[in-house]
C-alpha cells in the first residue's frame, strides 16, 4: 500500500578490500502523513545508514525511497534533520543559526519575515528570552533545542532524528521529548526517529519498527502504539497495554542477542576448524 513516504527494497553495500559489505538489503516501509515512527535496533544494525538515505546524505545502493510523490536523490529542504549534536555555528547567536536555514527556504521573504520565523520556532522550544545568546554560551539541553528550531522553521515535509536525546540528561530529554511531541502533534509533520531507548521509542511514536541484526539487517518487527494524543506521560505509563508492548520489543532485541551470540559462535568454529585444516595440509621444512 502506498504511503507519504515510501521505502521499497532499499539496500546499501558498501565495497570493502574483503569484498562487498551489505548493510541493509529489503528494508520495506510506508509512512502515513503525520505518522511518527521510531526505528530501534543494535548498535551497527543499520538504523543510521536508512536515515541517512532517507536524508539523502548517503547514495542508495537498491530501491529507492519516495517523499510526497517526489523520488528523492539527494538532501534537500523538504526532509529536516536533527543529529545528536546539532552542529551549530558556535560564534553565532542562537537566531542567526536558525536564519542560516531560513534565508535559504524563504529567499522572497522579508528580513522582518524571516526574523519572525526563526524567532517563533525559538520560542516554541523555550529559547524566546535566549534569541541573542552566542550558541558555545548556551547548554547542551539548549543547544538540541536551538538545531529543532532550525528543523521546524525548514517547514519540511518529514523531519528525521538521529537519536537527538541521547547526549542530554534524563530530565532533559523528558522535557524535550514533550515539547517536540507537542510541535509534532499540532503540525502534523511526518517524522522518522532513531534511538536504542525502548521507553523512548513507546512514549513518542506511533508505531515502532525494530530492525534485525545487520549485516543484511531489514525490517523484523513492527509495533503499532494505541496511545491518544497528546500524550501525558504518566497516561502512558498506567496504560494496560504499555508493559506488554515493552515485553515483546525487550524480547524481540534479546532473541536478536542470541542469534547474533550463535552466529558468532559458529563463525569461531568454522574459523578453527579451516585454520587446522590449512595447518595439516602444510608440510613441514626440516
Amino acid at each position: 500500500m502506498a504511503g507519504y513516504v515510501e521505502m521499497y527494497r532499499l539496500g546499501k553495500t558498501y565495497d570493502t578490500p574483503n569484498g562487498p559489505a551489505v548493510i541493509v538489503e529489503d528494508f520495506n516501509l510506508n509512512m502515513k502523513k503525520g505518522e511518527y515512527v521510531c526505528l530501534l535496533g543494535h548498535s551497527g544494525c543499520g538504523k543510521s545508514t536508512v536515515l541517512s538515505m532517507v536524508a539523502g546524505l548517503n547514495s542508495i545502493t537498491d530501491g529507492g525511497i519516495v517523499v510526497a510523490n517526489h523520488e528523492i536523490d539527494g538532501p534537500g529542504p523538504d526532509r529536516g534533520v536533527v543529529f545528536q549534536s546539532p552542529c551549530l555555528m558556535p560564534w553565532m547567536t542562537a537566531l542567526d543559526n536558525v536564519m542560516l536555514g531560513v534565508n535559504q527556504v524563504y529567499p522572497h521573504g522579508t528580513k522582518s519575515q524571516r526574523h519572525d520565523i526563526a524567532a517563533y520556532y525559538l520560542t516554541l522550544v523555550g529559547l524566546g528570552n535566549s534569541l541573542h545568546k552566542r550558541a558555545s554560551d548556551l547548554s547542551q539541553g539548549m543547544q538540541q533545542r536551538v538545531g529543532i528550531a532550525r528543523a521546524f522553521a525548514l517547514k519540511p515535509k518529514m523531519l528525521l532524528l538521529d537519536e537527538p536525546f541521547g547526549m542530554l540528561d534524563s530530565l532533559t530529554r523528558m522535557e524535550l521529548q514533550e515539547i517536540l511531541l507537542e510541535i509534532l502533534v499540532r503540525d502534523q509533520v511526518t517524522t522518522l526517529m532513531i534511538t536504542h531507548d525502548v521507553d523512548e521509542a513507546l512514549f513518542m511514536s506511533d508505531r515502532v519498527v525494530i530492525m534485525t541484526n545487520g549485516p543484511r539487517a531489514k525490517v523484523g518487527m513492527i509495533s503499532h502504539i494505541p496511545f491518544d494524543k497528546p500524550r501525558v506521560r504518566s497516561d502512558v505509563l498506567e496504560h494496560p497495554e504499555y508493559y506488554q508492548l515493552r515485553g515483546e520489543m525487550i524480547g524481540f532485541l534479546e532473541d536478536q542477542d542470541h542469534k547474533k551470540l550463535k552466529a558468532d559462535a559458529e563463525k569461531r568454529q568454522r574459523d578453527q576448524a579451516a585454520s587446522q585444516s590449512e595447518t595439516k595440509g602444510q608440510v613441514a621444512v626440516p
